[in-house]
């Protein structure tokens, strides 16, 4: 499962957790329990509490919860993390959970919101119960585990660059956009608050929050894209999951702010510019929209995820069971100027393009992750004048038409050829070098930037692209990504392929790169630098790397 399924799911499941019974007089405890259970256990449990099949186990219902000793084996799980074969209402789970980096008082809540929702036992927590069995754990104080959960030290920068430490965050944010005057950039929270920070000083400022554009009544908003126009305009989009009768649906939003008056001025609120909706997608697959850009023509380009893994039909009865829908799995143009936009869809077969964007000859690229059976992450390259279809669900990477991904996988529409993505020349970005698709399985590629001609060898006309990391345990309990890769790519006899190098590596999972000027900056999402770990979550820090002497 790669990254960006997760963080869906994180972001834009809150709106269901509306069900945990208590008294006017825990009201309060209840709530701070739901608002920490969406933030740091919905991404792989689910905001239903019904978990992800075969991946991880169900909360809802959970004979793990009920069974002797479960309170305590529930906290052990919190505050050192789980790992091994754990058999829940029957079925058998192999993979890994980190410690969740909370306070006692915070795990309190949290596990009593648990355990007071979706039909579980009830029973609440005291802070004084977490301390007690947290004193018998690998971490036996939470500021134990919070050093284990400390800034790791910074990265070896490439060769004839500088590397630095610009700001550390204390909320998740998931895109970086650099502000009109080029003194400083904007960062876009996962539910919803923009912040602007200046180059010079590192202040940071709070612009706006969700509370200031998004609809309460349409569930808890996920933003996963954020775009900052010529005009210093600020353009968001948004998914919101509500459930609806007779199907959950997922509304997508893209709000814009009003054009500011000159280029020093912080943008207005956001108002709505466009909404849409469809049958929200099967258990954690809906990938939503997320990013959005200007193209060389003036058009605004919006990728919009897949609601599966692989064209699988679901099991659940208010999760619509039709597959992917016209407006899914795709990329959508736009017109910017219009006040009453529509939809074209300008590529489909894309599963989830976290990004994309142009090299200096106007070619659009976009790198997207794949599926849980086990083909390479994909970078396309995209012809919005051909209506192309680049595989998805049908056939994934390089694999050949007639390997399907899974039983379930759809029949291949008759007339219907596919592009294949740019294949992998090495000596990075693939197990051993091999030639293939991009990227490592699982590897999760993220945020990209176009270097072009005047950029420092050996890196002048390379993308970068930074990879997530898996979210799995993969086999040999080895991890992929979270790292940066330069991907330079080439036409070679009707082909796309790409040397690929790594740039910079042993990163905290770098979801968003952006190029300001001379200087290129990371978004670290989080902290750890690999999975196998265990090491629990907290929010990251955006990284600024220089070229010692040239300037591009």
């Amino acid at each position: 499962m790669s990254w960006a399924h997760l963080i869906g799911i994180r972001l834009c499941l809150a709106v269901i957790l509306g069900i945990a019974s208590a008294s006017a007089r825990d009201a309060e405890a209840v709530r701070r329990g739901r608002s920490l259970y969406v933030a740091h256990c919905a991404v792989c449990h689910q905001a239903t509490g019904r978990g992800t099949p075969g991946l991880y186990p169900p909360l809802a219902g959970s004979d793990y919860l009920t069974q002797p000793g479960g309170r305590t084996n529930a906290i052990l799980a919190v505050v050192q993390g789980l790992s091994g074969k754990l058999v829940v209402n029957g079925a058998t789970y192999d993979n890994q959970m980190p410690a969740v980096v909370l306070d006692d008082g915070q795990v309190a809540d949290v596990l009593s919101f648990v355990f007071g929702s979706w039909g579980n036992p009830g029973g609440e927590f005291q802070a004084s119960e977490i301390a007690q069995v947290r004193g018998s754990s690998r971490f036996p104080t939470f500021k134990a585990l919070s050093e284990a959960s400390s800034y790791p030290p910074l990265p070896m920068p490439p060769s004839g660059w500088e590397l630095r430490e610009h700001v550390r965050l204390n909320e998740f944010a998931v895109r970086m956009a650099p502000t009109p005057d080029g003194r400083g950039y904007y960062l876009l929270g996962q539910a919803g608050t923009l912040w602007r920070v200046e180059l010079g000083s590192r202040k940071i400022q709070t612009v706006f929050t969700a509370g200031d554009f998004t609809d309460p009544t349409l569930g808890s908003p996920g933003t996963l894209g954020m775009h900052c126009d010529a005009s210093g305009r600020i353009w968001i989009t948004c998914n919101q999951r509500q459930d609806s009768q007779p199907l959950a649906t997922n509304h997508v939003s893209i709000f814009r702010t009003p054009r500011p008056a000159n280029n020093r001025s912080l943008p207005g609120k956001p108002t709505l510019w466009f909404r849409t909706a469809y049958p929200y997608g099967i258990g954690p697959y809906n990938h939503g929209v997320s990013h959005l850009a200007m193209g060389p023509d003036r058009k605004l380009y919006v990728s919009s995820g897949s609601r599966t893994d692989g064209g699988e039909p679901g099991n659940e009865a208010n999760l619509g069971r039709m597959g992917e829908t016209d407006i899914t799995a795709c990329l959508w143009r736009m017109d910017p100027e219009s006040d009453a936009p529509s939809i074209e869809v300008v590529a489909r077969g894309i599963r989830n393009a976290w990004s994309f964007t142009w090299d200096d000859a106007g070619r659009m690229f976009s790198v997207s992750n794949g599926p849980d059976a086990h083909s390479g992450e994909e970078m396309d390259v995209i012809d919005v004048t051909a209506q192309q279809h680049h595989g998805f669900p049908y056939q994934f990477a390089d694999w050949p038409v007639e390997r399907k991904a899974y039983p379930h996988t759809p029949p291949t529409p008759s007339g219907v050829s596919f592009m294949h993505p740019v294949l992998n020349d090495g000596p990075d970005g693939t197990a051993a070098g091999s030639v293939g698709a991009t990227f490592d399985p699982h590897s999760s590629p993220a945020g990209m930037i176009w270097l072009g001609e005047r950029a420092p060898e050996p890196w002048r006309r390379s993308f970068l692209v930074g990879r997530f990391g898996n979210l799995l345990k993969l086999e040999g309990d080895r991890d992929v990504g979270f790292d940066v890769l330069a991907v330079q790519p080439a036409l070679e006899g009707g082909l796309w392929r790409a040397k690929v190098r790594t740039f910079l590596r042993g990163l905290g999972r770098p979801i968003d790169l952006m190029r300001l000027e001379n200087r290129v900056y990371v978004l670290e999402y989080t902290r750890p630098t690999d999975f196998r770990s265990g090491r629990g979550w907290l929010p990251g820090r955006v990284l600024e790397l220089t070229p010692k002497t040239s300037r591009f």
